[in-house]
C-alpha cells in the first residue's frame, strides 16, 4: 500500500504503546507466546457472518464452512424477543441449518429510552437484563454487541461511490452533514450520554458478570463528535478506557470494529492496540478495512469502505496480532463492497453476499499465514 494511503494510520508503535488503559486491572492482557505452537485452521478464530436465518448468505457459509451466527432474535407473534419462547426458536432455527448461534448484534430491549435517559428507561433495561438472561439459559449465547448511539446510528452519505474496476462503496463526506436538521430531541451533549451509559453499566454489569455474558460495546461510526445534535462519546481510546474503568471484568467488553478504531485521533495503531486490550477487552471483532479522503484530518471526515485488500490499514498485522494475543473469539466481515450483477439488480448497503465471499476468502488466506508463521516459530 501507498505511503499517503496510509499515512493517516501510521504512527510510531511507541506511541500507540503508551495509551493506558486505567483502571482495567486484570482486563488488560499478556501476549502469549507464539513459539512452536500447533497449527490451527483459522488461527483459532470462529469465523461468522452477520445474517438472518433466511439469509441468501445461509447456503453460501455452509459451503464455505462459516458455521457460526451473528444474529438477532426470530420476531414471533405475541412474544417479546427477550421471551424463552423467541430465544428457543431462533436457537433450534440455527441448529436446523448446522450452525452455531454465537453473538446477537443490536440487541432488542436497547434503545433511545435508554440511551437518552427517557421515562421508561427503567422498564427497557429491566426487559435487557431479562433478555440476557435467557439469551444465555435458552440460546447458549454469551456475547452481545451493543453500541451508544442514541437516534442515529451508523451513517453514510453515499452509497454508490465507485471503487475499484466499478464496484460501489459506502462513503462518509461530513461537510454533506453539516446542513442536516437537528432531530426531535435537539441537543444532546456529552456529559448527557455519559451519565446514561454509566446509568446503565451500573445496572446491567452486574448482573452480566453473575451468568458469563459479555456486553461487546461497538464503536461510533462514523467518529465525528456530533451529528444533527446528537453528540458521540464512544469515538476515542481514551474514551473507551472511561468505559472499561467504570466495570473493569471480562464482561464489560469491546467489539473491535478496525476501521472505526483507526479513525480516532488518539490511536492509529492498530496491532498495538489489539496487544494492548488483549483477549480479556477484546471479545468480538468487525474485520473491515478504509481508505481515508480527507487528507488526514483526525477523526476523519471524508473516507470510503473498501475491499479488505485495498485500504489504509495493514490487515496482516491485524491478524497477526489476533493470533498473538490467542485470540480464538468471533470475527466477522464488515461493510463490503457491491459487485458485478448485484449492482444490477440496484443493491446497496455494505451487506452484500459476493463481497462477503471475497472478504472470508481473504480473511481465511491471512489466518492461515499467522498460524502456520507461528507454528514454524
Amino acid at each position: 500500500m501507498k505511503d499517503n494511503r496510509r499515512g493517516f494510520i501510521k504512527k510510531s508503535a511507541a506511541a500507540a504503546a503508551a495509551v493506558s488503559v486505567a483502571g482495567l486491572g486484570s482486563c488488560t492482557n499478556t501476549v502469549k507466546s507464539t513459539n512452536s505452537r500447533p497449527y490451527v485452521r483459522d488461527a483459532g478464530i470462529k469465523f461468522t457472518e452477520l445474517m438472518s436465518i433466511d439469509s441468501p448468505r445461509v447456503p453460501f457459509c455452509k459451503m464455505l464452512d462459516i458455521n457460526y451466527a451473528v444474529s438477532g432474535v426470530i420476531r414471533m407473534q405475541g412474544v417479546s424477543p427477550w421471551d424463552p419462547e423467541a430465544i428457543k426458536a431462533t436457537k433450534a432455527a440455527w441448529e436446523k441449518k448446522g450452525i452455531k448461534w454465537l453473538v446477537v448484534e443490536g440487541p432488542p430491549t436497547l434503545g433511545t429510552k435508554t440511551k437518552l435517559g427517557l421515562e421508561g428507561r427503567d422498564e427497557e433495561i429491566s426487559n435487557f437484563i431479562t433478555f440476557m438472561k435467557n439469551l444465555k439459559q435458552y440460546g447458549d449465547v454469551d456475547i452481545i454487541c451493543y453500541n451508544w448511539m442514541p437516534v442515529i446510528s451508523w451513517a453514510r452519505t453515499n452509497t454508490d461511490y465507485v471503487g475499484r474496476g466499478g464496484a460501489l462503496m459506502l462513503e462518509f463526506d461530513y461537510s454533506k452533514m453539516q446542513e442536516a436538521p437537528l432531530t426531535e430531541y435537539g441537543e444532546i451533549s456529552k456529559e448527557h450520554l455519559w451519565d446514561t451509559l454509566e446509568y446503565f453499566v451500573k445496572a446491567v454489569m452486574p448482573e452480566a458478570e453473575k451468568i458469563g455474558m459479555r456486553l461487546s460495546m461497538h464503536a461510533d461510526d462514523p467518529q465525528v463528535d456530533v451529528i444533527q445534535g446528537i453528540s458521540r462519546i464512544m469515538n476515542t481510546v481514551g474514551n473507551y478506557e472511561r468505559l472499561l474503568a467504570m466495570y473493569p471484568k471480562r464482561c464489560n467488553s469491546v467489539t473491535l470494529c478496525q476501521a472505526n478504531f483507526a479513525t480516532m485521533p488518539d490511536l492509529v495503531d492498530i496491532p498495538s492496540l489489539i496487544r494492548k486490550w488483549g483477549t480479556d477487552v477484546i471479545s468480538f471483532v468487525h474485520f473491515r478495512n478504509i481508505r481515508d479522503l480527507s487528507g488526514g484530518a483526525r477523526p476523519s471526515t471524508h473516507f470510503t469502505e473498501t475491499f479488505h485488500d485495498e485500504g489504509d490499514l495493514d490487515m496482516y498485522e491485524a491478524m497477526k496480532a489476533y493470533y498473538d494475543i490467542g485470540f480464538n473469539g468471533p470475527m466477522r466481515p464488515d461493510h463490503v463492497p457491491v459487485l458485478a450483477t448485484e449492482i444490477e439488480a440496484g443493491m446497496r448497503g455494505g451487506y452484500t453476499t459476493l463481497g462477503m465471499l471475497y472478504a472470508v476468502g481473504y480473511m481465511r488466506g491471512l489466518a492461515e499465514a499467522v498460524a502456520k508463521e507461528g507454528r514454524k516459530s
